[in-house]
């Protein structure tokens, strides 16, 4: 069956929510919004900050295309919620969604599977409200300087900073800190940065092709990615011959690994010297603005921006559908 015969019903596009993305994904949905309903699709906003998720099912909506960033949207909470609805959507389901967005479990199941990522240390916030239960001063000799600090369970470089002196990392977790209460310090890699997004499930998944992002001062922070044209994409890559796939490869293994199905965008860190790969996180849920990187990389494959959202809301599922003529 082709996209264009499928039978998609009523379709909610869930966007807004209640995170600090808010902004990002209110841009993600209208896109996805517009690209459904060019294609002729019944497709209407859902923000689950302005009203309760049960109206989805209140409402007649068949399946629910989720452009929702961060917590309450990215983390397994809709996602368990649309579970208990019976309404299919799309992206990873309840256990996947909630370990992608926490950095430090993803790097605890990649490194379970001897996949590489930066060494870090994660702090965790006490009864006291305080981190003094960590030697924060030897962190900069344990990981090395300059390094990493960003909150566990947040997206779009919020929060994070890049510390050069021992100087400002109390300062740098601090920031960190009004964001999640877990606070990730990691080692930082120079070289390039990449991005490399997946479609498909399981033995199905194939990636993309692989973006490079040149940012200014190499500072791709939540303006740079939002809200410039400073930044650089150089889609193909450019990298030196072979690497594009190795990174696509080391990609679906981590996006295997994870258990993720539908879509998702993997950023990736490549050593200027050794040229290793190092992953550094998934994004389940991946932006869908006009300076977002998957449907950059799927226009790169021959694949439209409303293609693309057809592409993603035909694998919408549930973790838990009864197959068609088992017992209940």
């Amino acid at each position: 069956m082709s996209q264009n015969t499928v039978n998609f019903g009523k379709v909610a596009v869930l966007m807004g929510g209640l995170s600090a993305e808010r902004e990002i994904s209110l841009m993600s949905g209208q896109g996805v919004l517009q690209a459904l309903r060019s294609r002729g699709l019944d497709a209407h906003a859902f923000d689950p900050a302005e009203r309760d998720i049960s109206e989805v099912k209140k409402d007649g909506f068949a399946r629910c295309f989720i452009a929702l960033h961060g917590r309450f949207g990215e983390d397994g909470t809709v996602q368990g919620a649309l579970e208990l609805l019976g309404i299919p959507y799309t992206g990873s389901g309840v256990m996947a969604s909630s370990m992608a967005i926490d950095k430090v479990m993803t790097k605890r199941v990649l490194l379970s599977a001897g996949l590489p990522t930066p060494r870090y240390v994660l702090l965790q916030r006490d009864a006291q409200g305080t981190y003094g239960g960590a030697d924060i001063n030897a962190i900069p000799e344990q990981l090395g300087l300059p390094l990493i600090v960003k909150p566990s369970r947040e997206g779009s470089s919020l929060g994070l900073t890049k510390v050069s002196d021992g100087a400002g990392l109390a300062e740098a977790i601090a920031h960190a800190a009004r964001l999640d209460a877990d606070v990730l310090c990691e080692q930082f890699i120079a070289g390039d940065e990449v991005t490399c997004p997946v479609l498909g499930t399981g033995t199905a998944a194939r990636a993309l092709p692989v973006i490079r992002i040149v940012a200014p001062d190499g500072n791709y922070d939540y303006q740079n990615k939002y809200f410039t044209n400073n930044t650089q994409y150089l889609v193909p890559c450019g990298l030196p011959d072979g690497e594009e796939a190795v990174i696509q490869q080391l990609v679906l293994q981590a996006y295997r690994t994870l258990n993720c199905r539908g879509w998702a965008r993997a950023d990736v860190m490549i050593d200027q010297f050794k040229r290793k790969p190092y992953l550094l996180e998934i994004n389940t849920s991946p932006g869908m603005t006009g300076h977002s990187l998957v449907p950059m990389s799927a226009r790169a494959a021959g694949i439209s921006y409303e293609d693309l959202c057809l592409e993603v809301l035909k694998t919408a599922a549930l973790d838990y559908q009864t197959p068609k003529g088992a017992a209940p």
